[in-house]
Formats: C-alpha cells, sequence, structure tokens
C-alpha cells in the first residue's frame, strides 16, 4: 500500500528530531512507502470549492544525524491528490487553528484527515475531560476573580494555567494566603480574552506526570514526565525528564472511560495526562511523548500507529 499524506504543523526544519513526534511519523511512512508532503497551517487555503495547500515534498535521511530535504513548494489539492492528512500542529488553539478545522473538515469522505478536525475543533485539551468529572480533580473554568478566591478558600493549594495553553506556559501555583492571585488575575485578563482553568493542586505531581498514548481508543504505552526540583511543570517543554512507566490498573480504568468516546469520535491519535489517580488533560491536537516511548520499550510504536491509519483508509 502507498498512499500520499499531508502532515500540517509547524515549521518541519524547527523540529526537534530526536523527540518530536511528527518527524517520527513521518520517518516511519516514509519507510513503509508513503509519499510524504508538509505543510504550515497558515498555507491551508479555500479556493472555489477546494481545499488546497501550498506545501512540500519531504525526504527524510537516517543516519548517524537525519537530515529532512525538502523539495519546491507547490499548490496540493488536498482532496484530490491527498489520502491522509495529519493534522499536527501544537496550539495556541486559537483562531487560525480553529478555521483550519473547519476547512479540513470539508474534506470528509475524500481525504481521511486524523485527528477528525470537526471533534478537534469541540474536544480543545482541558475541555473534553470534563465529560469525566469523577476522574479529574475540582476544577473551575473562569474569568471571575471572585470565583478563584472562592475555589482557593475552599481547596487552599491551587494550579492556574491559560484555558488553551499548551507546553506548560502561563502554569502557576498559588496556595493559601499567597497575595500574588489579584496581579496574576489582573495580567492575565488584560492581555487575554481566554478564561482560566483552576484546578486543586495534585502533591502527586512531584512524583510525575503520566503520558499514556492511545491509537484508535487504545492504551499502547506510557512514559512518565518527572519535574524540576525547582518546578511544578513537568513538561519536557520546560525541563521535565521523561522517565519509563507502567499501566497501572487506575491508569487501564481511565483508559478503558475514555476509549469508546475516542473511537466514536475519531480520535485516532490522543495522549492523556494522568497524575496520580487523576485525569488532567486529553490530548487531541499534537501529542507527543512517542519517541520517548520508543526508546524505552525499544518497540517501534510508529509502525503500529502507521497499521492502524492504513486500516482506517482501506476501509474507507
Amino acid at each position: 500500500m502507498k498512499l500520499k499524506i499531508a502532515f500540517q504543523m509547524d515549521p518541519i526544519s524547527d523540529v526537534d528530531i530526536n523527540g518530536d513526534t511528527s518527524f517520527r511519523l513521518a520517518e516511519e511512512g516514509q519507510k513503509r512507502g508513503h509519499e510524504i508532503y508538509y505543510f504550515n497551517p497558515e498555507s491551508l487555503v479555500y479556493e472555489t470549492g477546494k481545499i488546497v495547500a501550498h506545501g512540500q515534498k519531504v525526504s527524510i535521511e537516517r543516519g548517524c544525524r537525519p537530515i529532512i530535504s525538502l523539495e519546491k513548494e507547490k499548490k496540493i489539492d488536498l482532496s484530490e491528490e491527498v489520502d491522509v492528512v495529519f493534522l499536527r500542529q501544537d496550539p495556541p488553539f486559537d483562531m487560525l487553528y480553529i478555521t483550519t478545522t473547519f476547512l479540513l473538515e470539508r474534506l470528509d469522505g475524500k481525504t481521511l484527515v486524523l485527528n477528525d478536525p470537526y471533534w478537534v475543533r469541540n474536544s480543545p485539551e482541558k475541555l473534553l475531560v470534563l465529560d469525566f468529572l469523577d476522574l479529574m480533580p475540582p476544577t473551575v473554568i473562569t474569568r471571575s476573580l471572585r470565583s478563584i478566591v472562592e475555589f482557593r478558600k475552599r481547596y487552599k493549594d491551587i494550579i492556574l494555567k491559560p484555558l488553551y495553553g499548551n507546553g506548560g506556559t502561563g502554569v502557576f501555583r498559588l496556595l493559601e494566603g499567597d497575595k500574588n492571585l489579584n496581579v496574576f488575575f489582573e495580567t492575565f485578563v488584560n492581555n487575554s480574552r481566554e478564561p482560566i482553568i483552576v484546578q486543586q493542586f495534585l502533591p502527586d505531581v512531584s512524583n510525575g506526570d503520566k503520558r499514556i498514548i492511545l491509537v484508535d481508543g487504545d492504551p499502547i504505552g506510557a512514559i512518565n514526565r518527572i519535574p524540576p526540583h525547582d518546578d511544578i511543570r513537568s513538561n519536557m517543554h520546560v525541563g521535565g525528564t521523561p522517565a519509563k512507566s507502567d499501566l497501572t490498573e487506575r491508569d487501564i480504568e481511565i483508559c478503558n472511560r475514555l476509549s469508546p468516546v475516542l473511537r466514536k469520535k475519531n480520535l485516532f491519535f490522543v495522549g492523556i495526562d494522568v497524575i496520580g489517580h487523576h485525569l488532567t488533560e486529553i490530548n487531541v491536537t499534537s501529542p507527543t511523548g512517542l519517541q520517548e516511548l520508543e526508546r524505552f520499550e525499544n518497540k517501534n510504536y510508529a509502525r503500529m500507529i502507521w497499521e492502524g491509519v492504513e486500516k482506517k483508509w482501506s476501509r474507507g
């Protein structure tokens, strides 16, 4: 089976080839004989009934140091010339991101888009999790200072973060009596129209924030991300250290709850975050952790993902 695959993602020339999940998927796709193309979300165009992108064919040479080669940019008709589009750009989940999901949604029935753009748009990382209240920590989403003050009064130790942020950016911990709450709130609301998500602080985060990867609803493995000793954030973007991790009974219980929902929404490649016994996020935009998982387990999980993609495509 030889397919034409297009990755909608941030500049491919800037990725960390030893850590980026999209790079690893592209590399394995090429190894399986697929033609790999890349385009930036800003190059996506609606053109009189067609959805096109100005993209480049990608060639990857894996040696001591992998090399990414890009052919000359050309216009690609995503409904006629491409079999599968991987929607893989990172947040911010802004109007550009949302608009690309509206455009890609018009490929329905013509080109397979993973993850499904309709459900990517309607399932942001910190909102889909609200369907599983018994699995998550106490949470408030608000732009009201009064709500945050009342929440901290009840739970004493809280975490505040932008609702549509990613990579650990803008995350703050505020204990009872911390006088920085007003300053943080004023700074945030003056610079953003987004709500703030507030959650009870989970002390288990010192033991790590587990990333579990699910493919077509099934968990394939997990890594733990250990925060630096002087930080509460475990994201690898901000210095978190990946560590080998097994799936616990609680992890499997959480995955079993999520699996039918993810399959129904065609959220094919998902990364969920679990701290202790709590589900904190369901990442559907551009989940990471694949290369770290492969190194710890010494398995080709990218091949497993492509087998699932090819199966979905062949079923139409």
